[in-house]
């Protein structure tokens, strides 16, 4: 039987699914097809590269991976926090290994998935998603499938304001549904109309003939002037090539993901899997079901992440309940830390990240790139353990392949380090010496954790943020941080802290407070210079290089009538069957 993959992963910021299937042993690895600069998505067949592993079946543990989006570390309890409730959370930590000093590659989205896919700094691969279509409207030239997945569903664009609330949703359905048969109707007319005019039938004068064709036009084009909101365009769900709504109904997405993810667990429940479950909370607009609208002490952004925890719950239940405890590991994490400056009026909409400095998007500061990192494995991985070495999110590619007996590329520079020693308790210290963050293309600051035993995590910033307004702790003004311009400070000497003395980044160190800041300064550079040799130029793809081309975007009907919702009519027609 072969080896089921099933991933939810992000495109842009948003979580869409996979399948990918592992061959039987001795045939062909997954089949990847990236395209130029796009390599780093050949690097994720690495999850799947079990094939080439001579292994018992038996041995293969299943892989589940859980990512959530804007996600701050203290928005747990396990990470401190006591008024947001995360008792499903908290209980995979106790049961497992929590990793205190988990790192992210970068403190956006984008590039922090890029490097999680691929084991490598984002710099090193640019940027996946660019849209969905190159040339026309159904090429889904950047499609999964097109880069070796077997299954998809999810949200192809970003998750933005636009797509919750909206209480109109259901009469434009409605609406739409009557105009597109009002169009047809007229089309209809104007076709016999026309035969019957060159047919010598009928006599009917061809200005009658032009106006209604003219009005099917203007028709259409009313219609697509009215929907020019992101919320009819970039809203909606694809499961494979197919939209299954268009707009979507933001609030039910994730339950409806969570059921596709509990539904494969009892499908391939009898042989080894990787399931990669990727979030839709806790971005911003927050999409909350009634269920959990008001629960929280924290309004609607602790009720997002405790209907976030719930859905862990069910997803934890359902690989219990399937008899795949024992032989599953289980990683949960965020992409980086939260949004400070996500608000509504004077409603806080973003997370907590704690005692660190900054958050999404402000480069190097801890606040943004220091996430939770949870790893259980009964019987493999020590339940209840404290891990306070750096690790990084690039890790999780090279400890899939080891777990799962695959093998790393050979050809390209891989960042991330195998954490299996490290968790099992079997080394002390963590393999990364250097971490280097950065901020978009922009390297901010570098992390230097000595192997000497004293301790230190010296940091070094080359570029930080400037707060809008000063002393706010925040970009509040552009709602978020800019990598580079004007509105950063190039530091020379670079900033120093030791995270072991000042987690929080407060106090910068000098020659006269430290005696060893000349030192770390100098060989921080060194590192810096070695690192800066290893990067190949690729192209910059962080960009929106067909956004807003109307052309290129998805549509679920005959363009511009974009309205369906086929989720609503599938759990229509599985009602009378449950009922039965």
């Amino acid at each position: 039987m072969n080896d089921t993959c099933f991933f939810f992963f992000f495109s842009l910021f948003n979580p869409v699914c996979v399948f990918c299937q592992r061959q039987q042993e001795g045939s062909p690895s997954c089949t990847m097809r990236p395209r130029s600069p796009l390599v780093f998505m050949s690097l994720v067949c690495t999850f799947l590269n079990t094939c080439q592993a001579h292994r018992v079946h038996d041995d293969k543990p299943n892989i589940v991976l859980i990512m959530v989006d804007d996600l701050g570390i203290g928005d747990l309890g396990c990470y401190g926090n006591d008024t947001i409730r995360t008792p499903h959370i908290d209980r995979l930590a106790r049961e497992g290994v929590r990793l205190t000093q988990h790192i992210s590659a970068a403190s956006l989205c984008s590039p922090s998935r890029s490097a999680f896919l691929t084991g490598r700094y984002p710099i090193r691969s640019g940027k996946w998603h660019q849209g969905l279509n190159c040339d026309s409207r159904s090429d889904h030239c950047h499609h999964p499938y097109n880069y070796g997945f077997d299954y998809y569903y999810g949200m192809p664009f970003t998750l933005v304001d636009s797509c919750w609330p909206d209480p109109s949703r259901n009469a434009e359905l409605t609406f739409e549904s009557q105009l597109w048969l009002c169009v047809q109707l007229v089309a209809i007319a104007v076709l016999t109309l026309t035969f019957g005019k060159l047919s010598g039938w009928v006599s009917v004068p061809l200005l009658l003939i032009f106006s209604m064709i003219l009005f099917i036009f203007l028709l259409g084009y009313a219609w697509f002037s009215s929907y020019t909101s992101p919320l009819y365009w970039d809203c909606l769900l694809m499961r494979g090539h197919e939209i299954t709504e268009q707009p979507m109904k933001a609030e039910r997405a994730g339950s409806i993901m969570v059921k596709e993810a509990i539904s494969f667990l009892e499908r391939h429940r009898k042989e080894p899997f990787l399931l990669f479950f990727s979030f839709l909370h806790v971005h911003i607009p927050l999409p909350t079901t009634d269920d959990f609208i008001g629960t929280s002490k924290h309004g609607l952004y602790g009720d997002n992440v405790e209907e976030m925890d719930s859905m862990m719950g069910k997803i934890l239940d359902a690989i219990d309940d399937f008899g795949l405890r024992n032989n599953t590991i289980v990683y949960f994490t965020s992409d980086h830390g939260g949004h400070l400056e996500a608000r509504r009026g004077h409603a806080q909409l973003g997370g907590w990240n704690g005692i660190y400095k900054g958050g999404k998007g402000m480069g190097g500061w801890e606040g943004g790139i220091r996430v939770p990192g949870i790893v259980r494995w009964p019987g493999k991985v020590p339940a209840g353990r404290l891990i306070k070495e750096p690790t990084s999110l690039m890790d999780i590619l090279p400890t899939v392949a080891s777990v799962s007996g695959g093998s790393l590329p050979q050809d390209r520079v891989i960042d991330g380090r195998d954490l299996m020693p490290l968790l099992q308790g079997n080394a002390r210290h963590s393999e990364h010496e250097f971490l280097f963050h950065y901020c978009g293309s922009q390297l901010h600051a570098v992390r230097w954790i000595p192997k000497d035993d004293s301790g230190a995590v010296w940091k070094a910033h080359y570029v930080t943020p400037v707060f809008q307004p000063p002393e706010a702790g925040g970009c509040y003004v552009t709602s978020l941080c800019r990598c580079f311009g004007e509105q950063v400070t190039y530091h020379n000497p670079p900033l120093l802290f030791d995270l072991s003395r000042d987690p929080s980044e407060s106090t910068p160190l000098t020659p006269a407070t430290d005696p060893l800041h000349d030192f770390v300064i100098k060989k921080v550079a060194d590192a810096l210079k070695e690192h800066r040799e290893t990067i190949m130029p690729v192209t910059y793809q962080l960009s929106e290089l067909n956004q807003g081309r109307m052309w290129l975007k998805p549509c679920c009907g005959v363009f511009p009538f974009c309205l369906c919702d086929k989720e609503e009519e599938l759990s229509q027609s599985q009602a009378p069957n449950e009922k039965r």
